[in-house]
């Protein structure tokens, strides 16, 4: 069963989205399927952050809908707490809190937040850590840890949550190239296990082998929708095609 044939789970209509009188997203639509890996790509300063930003309420947006699981998330009584266990998001600064162990910092969000036993959640985040080839790190502070083992150490954070869908914004974008690969790898993993994603990225190889679909955007609007295999051998728009041409993937 092709995944476009699945449950629609995140349903984007007619997004609008200004700064200041500015328009950086105009009437943005796009349905993401439950086990979907959908990877937004275009140049900096496109609208692909904000977007991702908009989706987990991080900033509010002047027109259009959200939905997940046909729930609308654009009502002023929107709980945005609850809405975000279920829509995990991971930046490319890791948000860590420094003064904690990386078990405490995975354990505060499903402790804290969703009131589940201790003892559930270090099971899962024991497992997962492992999974990611960070069990005996669980005792470190971030200040012990790589740029990339922080951010695995962040998805799994993410992860405890049990959400939805996960959100990747740019998450290797400040990491040193010997340790980007580790951190795809863990993403690659989760495509393999059916969670929904979506990644802003600009690693072009990566977009290629993770995504079901490639959404390309520019000046704030989707250009172009296309398997990977489309995207990357025929691009149907000129903008995509100087885009692929500097990237020279």
């Amino acid at each position: 069963m092709k995944k476009e044939n699945y449950p629609t789970l995140l349903e984007i209509d007619g997004l609008h989205k200004e700064y200041d009188g500015k328009t950086v997203l105009k009437d943005i639509h796009l349905e993401v399927h439950r086990g979907e890996v959908v990877v937004l790509l275009g140049s900096s300063g496109c609208g692909k952050s904000t977007f991702l930003r908009c989706i987990n309420g991080l900033e509010p947006i002047q027109g259009g809908d959200i939905r997940l699981s046909g729930d609308s998330l654009t009502s002023k009584h929107t709980d945005w707490q609850k809405i975000r266990q279920r829509i995990g998001m991971v930046f490319q600064n890791y948000e860590l809190f420094p003064h904690m162990t990386v078990m405490e910092n995975i354990l505060l969000g499903p402790t804290k937040g969703q009131k589940r036993p201790q003892e559930e959640v270090v099971a899962q985040a024991k497992t997962l850590l492992e999974r990611v080839g960070l069990l005996d790190r669980i005792h470190d502070y971030p200040r012990q840890l790589s740029g990339g083992q922080k951010q695995r150490i962040a998805i799994v954070r993410s992860l405890c949550m049990n959400p939805e869908i996960m959100l990747f914004d740019e998450v290797t974008a400040s990491l040193d190239p010997e340790m980007v690969r580790e951190v795809l790898e863990v993403m690659l993993d989760l495509a393999k296990q059916g969670m929904t994603m979506v990644i802003v990225t600009h690693e072009m190889n990566f977009a290629k082998s993770v995504a079901d679909r490639i959404v390309f955007m520019d000046s704030g609007s989707i250009c172009e929708v296309a398997t990977p295999e489309e995207f990357f051998t025929s691009p149907k728009t000129e903008r995509a095609q100087q885009f692929l041409n500097v990237f020279q993937y």
